[in-house]
């Protein structure tokens, strides 16, 4: 039976494979391996892959007559990969088995999330009724992150002989897990070399082609009963040869241990021999299970989150998911949020503005690890600098592709796989990403207490993204306003005026008001800074009084459009051509991507009133309906309840949802605004993996923001809950679909506080520590405490 802590599938369907190996990734935050059959290398139903974060190779590509640079996260050698085939002595050798085959009767897959394993089993027959059954366990250790180990056993039944088994390990792996960008360049690793060690151990060390990481896999296979090898080595993989003598009620086990090390390690070492040292030293295969399951049980207590019913299992996925690639071991590293996690090679393993739906739970229960991924960014400052230089801006400009070096890694052509054409891809215009990490910055300040990080990295963050909104932003006399222009917003869809020579929307509603709210918090940044601090700041980047009234300006004459009574997703959206949203739900059933629907009718979606995803209503998932509306205040505008209810509605319509991070933040934005509706755009985020919503993505990586955003419209969306200067306020918006949870939290000084909701009640639980009460905020304004080593139970 299925557990809240288990994820199973029961039957082999080689369609849904791809999303079973995706759901099924195990990774420690520093490298994750996909959830792919052992015996099968990439082809079909299966496509094996390990990547390590922050491993990205760019490689060039000639793409419709035009030469084409692309930085991927890197496909490393197969780790996983055991052949094996039996050897009766009755009879004569059988097949290499593998899911695909006829003589499978039986397939079970079991990830279990608690103690972050994986289990495959599988069971063969053949026509005279001799049968082999076949169970994999791997896990890609918690405890210590440069190990992974897979162990199978075989038992066999009606026969007796040998199973021949091969554990090989594969150097000859490209990147080809992504139909679309199967066009382009995929090789990444060369260089290769492999050998023999003592001791059943095979290695291979190769390089990525620019900028040339070094990477060694050393694999110990060790079996029982133990047999020798027959060793065979290639260039580019090493075949371990065993036979094992099977009789029914006595099996045989394989297992394989991976140490995996690269020249982007800390301390530096020589990749080869820090991995065959690794493998040396590694544990046998029930202590490192042991040790594994430790591991998880205490981020488990750090990022638990419990939820009764599917709903809870389903977000417990997520937070699996979540710290699989954002674990503790993330805060040592100099990596992003890749948007499609460690799961997969869609996006190219890229950092977007997914932070901006991640942090807020990481802020919560990891804030180290939240840290360590906004000094992600501050280490890239210089380049988007430069960025902003080059496009005659001051201050920096962050790219809306990100990945090693902080240059702007979007692609400058994609491919619509409805018409097959090529196309420019403009979405690099998207600078809002620019307000989404400055926010990230002030929100993990005010929600940790790290005023150290503020006043320091933050500051420096967050003060040329706001000298960069004040550069771009142009006055203009006849609106007495300032204006941004040639942008696109989170929309997307949106990427130029009908018939215009040139790409970019003027006035995207939610890129002017973010960048009003940037420029405002940088302001107050400057005023709460040590005299000292402000002082050397000012002088660091030439920040004269002149350049700060105009701060103080822009930030309070910012346009943003209104039309028919709304909030103008950009300038001129109203006078766009309303589409038929039912002939074409009638035609094509599902249009998520419209975009490319309308492309290969050879008309645009630049022409209509329909947005792709969530873009003015984001404001509402950012900002507090109390904060939305002294935002616009401040801008000269008036948004009261009327207004934004009218916003909401108007764009609920004309939405296609083609992101999954459209349904999160409508259901956000409808749960604060008690919306009828709110749980049905909930329900679809939640489902948005699991039952891969968008037809097959899901199985080239997981969609990681949307993952957490589930997460997170539980901890803070339903509590209403902030954590800041005045400890924990609390402001419930109950959702009936999920009236009781618990989480546990970080607040200020105080860890492992634990938060209990419950219909009109709630339990708070500070641990027992030398700190002093937590402050608790409670509806109206109620002040009250809880002293550590107290729970206090508070009416709603």
């Amino acid at each position: 039976m299925t557990s809240s802590w288990t994820w199973r599938y029961d039957r082999y369907d080689a369609e849904h494979e791809p999303l079973v190996e995706a759901l099924c990734t195990l990774g420690n935050g520093r490298f994750a391996t996909r959830g792919s059959a052992p015996e099968c290398t990439a082809g079909g139903a299966h496509y094996p892959g390990t990547y390590l974060a922050g491993c990205y190779d760019r490689l060039t590509s000639l793409v419709a007559g035009e030469r084409v640079e692309n930085e991927d996260l890197v496909n490393l050698p197969n780790w996983t990969l055991l052949r094996y085939r039996c050897l009766p002595d009755d009879g004569p050798a059988g097949d290499w088995l593998t899911p695909d085959n006829e003589k499978l009767r039986h397939y079970d897959v079991h990830l279990d999330l608690r103690a972050g394993v994986l289990t495959r089993r599988l069971f063969f027959e053949d026509a005279p009724g001799r049968g082999l059954r076949v169970s994999h366990l791997r896990l890609v250790h918690m405890g210590d992150p440069g190990l992974a180990a897979q162990c199978t056993l075989f038992r066999a039944y009606g026969w007796s002989g040998d199973i021949e088994v091969q554990s090989i390990l594969d150097g000859a792996v490209t990147n080809s897990g992504v139909d679309r960008y199967r066009h382009l360049r995929g090789r990444h690793l060369t260089g290769h070399r492999a050998g023999f060690e003592p001791g059943g151990v095979a290695w291979l060390t190769c390089r990525t082609a620019d900028p040339g990481i070094g990477i060694t896999a050393a694999v110990r296979t060790v079996t029982s009963p133990v047999r020798p090898a027959t060793e065979e080595v290639t260039v580019t993989r090493t075949v371990q040869t065993y036979h094992l003598p099977v009789v029914p009620r006595r099996s045989a086990t394989v297992v394989k241990t991976l140490a995996l090390h690269t020249s982007m390690d800390w301390p530096a070492a020589d990749p080869h021999c820090a991995a065959v040292d690794a493998i040396g030293r590694a544990p046998d295969f029930p202590r490192l299970l042991s040790a594994h399951k430790a591991a998880w049980q205490r981020v488990w207590d750090q990022g638990e989150l419990q939820v009764p019913g599917e709903v809870g299992r389903i977000l417990r996925l997520h937070v699996f998911h979540l710290l699989q690639t954002l674990s503790p071991h993330t805060a040592e590293l100099d990596v992003g949020v890749p948007a499609r996690g460690l799961h997969g090679e869609a996006y190219r393993g890229h950092v977007f503005w997914d932070e901006l739906f991640v942090l807020p739970y990481l802020n919560l229960h990891f804030p180290e690890v939240a840290r360590a991924l906004l000094m992600y960014r501050h280490r890239r400052l210089p380049a988007a600098r430069e960025a902003a230089r080059l496009a005659g801006r001051r201050g920096a400009m962050y790219p809306w592709q990100s990945a090693s070096s902080g240059r702007e890694e979007t692609q400058a052509l994609h491919l619509n796989p409805r018409s097959g054409r090529w196309l420019p891809d403009h979405s690099r215009l998207q600078h809002h990403v620019n307000s989404a990490i400055a926010y990230n910055v002030w929100r993990y300040a005010q929600a940790t207490g790290d005023r150290g990080f503020l006043h320091s990295a933050g500051a420096e963050i967050l003060l040329e993204v706001a000298r960069y909104w004040s550069t771009a932003a142009v006055f203009d006399p006849v609106l007495g306003r300032h204006r941004i222009r040639g942008v696109v917003g989170p929309d997307e869809y949106h990427d130029a005026y009908p018939d215009a020579a040139n790409p970019g929307i003027d006035d995207n509603a939610y890129t002017n008001a973010t960048a009003a709210w940037v420029l405002a918090r940088g302001l107050d940044l400057l005023g709460e800074l040590p005299e000292a601090r402000r002082s050397e700041l000012r002088e660091q980047l030439s920040l004269d009084d002149g350049e700060l009234a105009r701060w103080q300006d822009v930030s309070r004459r910012l346009y943003v459009p209104f039309h028919r009574g709304v909030v103008s997703q950009f300038q001129g959206y109203g006078d766009l051509a309303e589409l038929d949203w039912d002939r074409y739900r009638d035609l094509y059933g599902d249009i998520r991507r419209l975009d490319r629907i309308l492309e290969a009718e050879g008309d645009t979606v630049n022409r209509y009133q329909a947005s792709k995803q969530a873009d003015t209503l984001m404001l509402g998932y950012l900002f507090r309906p109390e904060e939305l509306a002294d935002l616009f205040g401040r801008l000269g505008y008036a948004l009261d309840d009327e207004v934004w209810r009218a916003t909401v509605s108007y764009y609920l319509r004309r939405t296609s949802h083609g992101s999954t991070l459209s349904s999160l933040v409508h259901g956000w934005v409808l749960a604060r605004q008690k919306g009828a509706d709110a749980w049905r755009y909930c329900e679809e985020a939640l489902l948005a993996d699991v039952a891969d919503v968008q037809g097959g993505t899901t199985g080239e990586g997981v969609h990681l923001g949307a993952m957490a955003g589930t997460i997170d419209l539980v901890e803070r969306g339903i509590t209403g809950l902030e954590t800041g200067p005045e400890g924990l306020r609390v402001t419930p918006v109950p959702l009936a679909a999920i009236p009781r949870f618990t989480f546990t939290l970080c607040c200020g000084r105080h860890r492992g506080v634990r938060l209990r909701m419950f219909p009109g009640r709630l339990a708070i639980t500070v641990p027992d520590s030398p700190e002093g009460p937590l402050a608790v905020v409670l509806p109206g304004d109620r002040k009250l405490s809880v002293a550590p080593g107290q729970e206090r139970w508070f009416r709603l």
